[in-house]
This record gives C-alpha cells, sequence and structure tokens, in this order.
C-alpha cells in the first residue's frame, strides 16, 4: 500500500515539475552573416511575457512546456517556437532569423505650391478629423478614433462586421481580452510593442489577418494613415477602446448618435 501511494506522489510530483515554469535561454543571429542581433524582440505568446536581446544578442524568457515563442526583429521573418521539455534543460539555443525580401514599389512624389512665407505654407497643410495625442515614451502620435455608427440592425450584415467578431471573440475567450490588455500595461512589453509594426502579435490574439485587422479599425473610424503608420502599441490600444465603445453601443448604455468625443 505504501509503495502505491508513493509511487502515486512521484508521479503527481513529475507532473507538476513538467507545468513549472523556468527560464528558456538563448541567443538570436542573424542567418546568413551569423552577426548577433541585439534588442530583437522575444515574446512568450501563453503568458504574455517578453523581453528583448542584450548587445550581444542573448536573453532569458520565463516559459514551460507547451508554450509558444514569437521571436522578431525589424526587416526579419519572425518565427514561432514550441516550447519542450528538452529546451528547457538549461542549454541556450541559437536561433537564425532571415531578412525578409523587400518589394520595389513605385513611388510618386506630389509637389505642392510653396511660397517660402512659413506662415502661409503651414496653412496649406491639409487638416483632417482625426485627433492625435502623444503618448508618454513614444516618438510617433497617437489617433483617437470614434466608432463609426453603422446600422446592426440586421443579423446578417452584422455577421460580416469585423467589430462585430471582436465583440464574439472577446466574449467567448476573455483571455484574449486580458492578454491584450496585460500587453499595453506592462512598461517593458509597451516598450517592445512601440517599436513593432508588423501586427503579428495582434493577428496572434485577434485571429485575424492584416486585411481583416484594417478593416476593424476602418469600422472603428480610424485613418488609412494610422493603420499604416501606428506601432503595434498604439494598434491595441486602439482596438482596446474600439471594444470598449463598441461594448457600449451593443449593451444599450450610450446610443450611436451620441457616442463619447475624445480630445487630444
Amino acid at each position: 500500500m505504501q509503495k502505491i501511494i508513493f509511487t502515486l506522489f512521484l508521479v503527481i510530483s513529475t507532473s507538476i515539475l513538467a507545468q513549472t515554469s523556468t527560464k528558456l535561454k538563448g541567443q538570436i543571429i542573424h542567418g546568413e552573416t551569423k552577426k548577433m542581433l541585439s534588442a530583437a524582440h522575444v515574446l512568450n505568446l501563453n503568458s504574455v511575457v517578453g523581453t528583448i536581446t542584450n548587445d550581444k544578442g542573448f536573453f532569458e524568457l520565463t516559459a514551460k512546456a507547451n508554450d509558444t515563442i514569437l521571436i522578431s526583429y525589424l526587416g526579419f521573418s519572425s518565427i514561432k517556437l514550441k516550447v519542450t521539455n528538452d529546451l528547457l534543460k538549461g542549454n541556450e539555443l541559437v536561433i537564425a532569423l532571415y531578412e525578409k525580401p523587400e518589394e520595389i514599389r513605385e513611388v510618386i512624389i506630389k509637389s505642392t505650391k510653396l511660397i517660402g512665407v512659413l506662415e502661409v505654407d503651414v496653412k496649406q497643410v491639409p487638416k483632417d478629423r482625426f485627433t492625435r495625442i502623444h503618448i508618454n515614451g513614444l516618438k510617433q502620435t497617437y489617433e483617437v478614433g470614434r466608432t463609426i455608427g453603422k446600422d446592426f440592425s440586421s443579423p446578417i450584415a452584422a455577421l460580416f462586421q469585423p467589430v462585430d467578431f471582436l465583440y464574439n471573440l472577446f466574449g467567448r475567450k476573455p483571455k484574449q481580452l486580458k492578454k491584450l490588455q496585460k500587453l499595453k500595461k506592462e512598461d517593458n512589453l509597451r516598450k517592445m510593442l512601440a517599436g513593432k509594426f508588423d501586427r503579428e502579435v495582434m493577428m496572434e490574439y485577434l485571429e485575424m489577418d492584416k486585411q481583416e485587422l484594417s478593416k476593424l479599425l476602418s469600422d472603428c473610424h480610424y485613418s488609412e494613415y494610422f493603420i499604416k503608420k501606428a506601432s503595434d502599441l498604439q494598434m491595441i490600444e486602439a482596438v482596446l477602446d474600439c471594444y470598449e465603445n463598441y461594448k457600449a453601443l451593443k449593451n444599450g448604455k450610450i446610443e450611436r448618435n451620441k457616442l463619447p468625443e475624445k480630445k487630444g
């Protein structure tokens, strides 16, 4: 009897140990030149914990078996790594990233009729209807959008609205909403996402591709300029703001024609 109890205890202990988080260690290098890549982004998509590589390309990240790690670097193709027990035994990984092939597109330069007088020239700059505010720690400006007033009275029409999909996604999978909220709250994650523009984290958590993500923000009345130029951190702020407004709209807390307008 004692032997059976001891065996059972051993099995349980092993199971708990397997689920215990430990440090995943590695180095990120250029796949062709073998040069060490500093400031590469390493994010645990499961626990929403991230870090960047040091000046020699090394990183340490808390992880456990079966976690998925997203590794990215500006101008390089990102990779996702599935964590196994073998990877958590203390050995340092060497992970190679390869540069993305760049497509050369036609560039059209349009001239403006400037006369050399600053006060007059500034007045010629077109104004838009979008408010932009500055986020501390970011060089870029942040654009505050307003939820567009659409009629969702038809269930068929609502079915194909990305913002409706977002509302249903966060309802079915509240963990996804919490992960996005955590991304924007923690300082190290905010700094990491402030320098990312590939939308990969967003696409993972929102289960959308880039086209669907752009349509979502367009439906939330964000400009094409913002959708193209915003950092991933700014995109997360925008999506969460869009969701909160739409949730209030769906729950009848605000009327469609009385959506709150934010001031920069």
